[in-house]
């Protein structure tokens, strides 16, 4: 895992580049390191010619024959490298990295789309003999085993799991080259609606119908633009009723078209990020953090077959990245900090070895799997 430098680091949203931002808040975090080290050998050699200086002199006048200073050859040992133990971009190249939608070139966004509508044109793997597709598969297992999740521990390990379950089929059955990506909503916060996620030619389409007839919830209309506007759902939640892919942008005090984002700016994620605790992280970041997105964007995001929207995928991934970002605060514990209760409305309490169940979509695994996104079981970075 790299290390967090420091628990005072704030959150910041990363757009463009990300190896290249990297790279220079390493640089810059090294650069002050060496000015630090230059200083201390500055002081040290200083000091060592001062003595040296007042040795010869003694000497001189104690010793007039000789000439040599027992000190001459005395020379400080380099200093240890700036990378040994502090460099944030230690991070092992076998594992992808998962990117933010914005910073892919748009030969990347496309092969990413078309991976996603490829699933569209597959068999269900749930219900092989039905007219369910691949892509039906997955609002069908969060409605069903995700819901009881929801409230609970195994929240952000139940979904990291959903999301590489996703991920490899994108690969395996679709041809995609490339990684899971995320919507950094922190950097439209201000106008959430106007993110480029929502752009028609180079994202997932944007709004409902304006003025068109609601479909589904409350303010769920069809998209009508984007590469998703022909899409179907069967279902809404848990009831089979078949209608177009759905969106209703609205915020908390119901107008339509604006989403708020104050929730989930960089201030109030840097607030979520800075609990100590487990449970009460994995708390806020469902009821805040996770929460926004689904009553913003509305229509089908809004019930428990969210992933029928294809946004459901960029919004967890980046759920999944702020869940990674608190590990890295947590040195001691990261990987081992677990609790609350097993499921929704279950007393009992839970524990890495729970399991993390997918029915006949995947094998189950325990919780401890999920922990490490660069461990034995997983193999990704951000």
């Amino acid at each position: 895992m790299w290390q967090f430098h420091g628990s005072q680091q704030r959150y910041d949203a990363v757009a463009g580049d990300e190896e290249e931002l990297k790279a220079a808040a390493s640089a810059k975090r090294h650069g002050a390191a060496s000015k630090r080290t230059r200083t201390v050998w500055i002081v040290a050699v200083v000091t060592i010619a001062s003595f040296a200086l007042a040795g010869l002199a003694y000497h001189t006048l104690h010793s007039p024959a000789q000439t040599q200073d027992p000190a001459a050859n005395d020379t400080p040992p380099p200093p240890s490298s700036e990378n040994d133990n502090n460099n944030n971009n230690n991070t092992s190249s076998r594992c992808p990295q998962r990117r933010e939608w914005r910073a892919l070139p748009p030969s990347d966004q496309q092969a990413y789309i078309s991976a996603v509508l490829c699933l569209r044109t597959l068999p269900s793997t749930l219900q092989p003999s039905s007219n369910r597709t691949a892509y039906d598969d997955y609002p069908w297992i969060h409605s069903h085993v995700g819901y009881f999740t929801h409230n609970s521990a195994p929240f952000l390990p139940w979904h990291r799991y959903f999301l590489h379950i996703y991920e490899r089929a994108l690969r395996e059955e679709c041809g995609y080259k490339g990684s899971l990506v995320y919507w950094d909503w922190t950097l439209d916060s201000e106008a959430l609606e106007g993110s480029p996620v929502f752009d028609p030619a180079t994202g997932f389409g944007g709004d409902g119908e304006v003025g068109g007839e609601l479909t589904v919830g409350r303010s769920g209309r069809c998209v009508v633009d984007g590469p998703f506007k022909n899409v179907t759902a069967d279902y809404y939640d848990v009831k089979f009723r078949p209608h177009c892919l759905s969106r209703g942008f609205r915020d908390q005090e119901g107008n339509l078209g604006h989403i708020d984002g104050h929730e989930i700016s960089p201030e109030s994620i840097e607030e979520v990020l800075s609990l100590n605790e487990y449970e009460k992280f994995v708390a806020l970041m469902e009821s805040r953090v996770h929460d926004a997105i689904p009553f913003g964007i509305a229509g089908d995001f809004e019930t428990f077959t969210a992933p029928y929207d294809p946004l459901f995928f960029l919004h967890h991934t980046q759920l999944d990245r702020l869940w990674w970002l608190w590990q890295q605060r947590q040195p001691d514990k990261g990987l081992a900090a677990y609790g609350g209760h097993k499921e929704r409305h279950s007393m009992k309490m839970a524990s890495l070895d729970d399991e993390i169940g997918m029915r006949k979509l995947a094998p189950s695994i325990k919780v401890a799997q999920a922990m490490d996104v660069e461990g034995e079981f997983l193999c990704y970075r951000y």
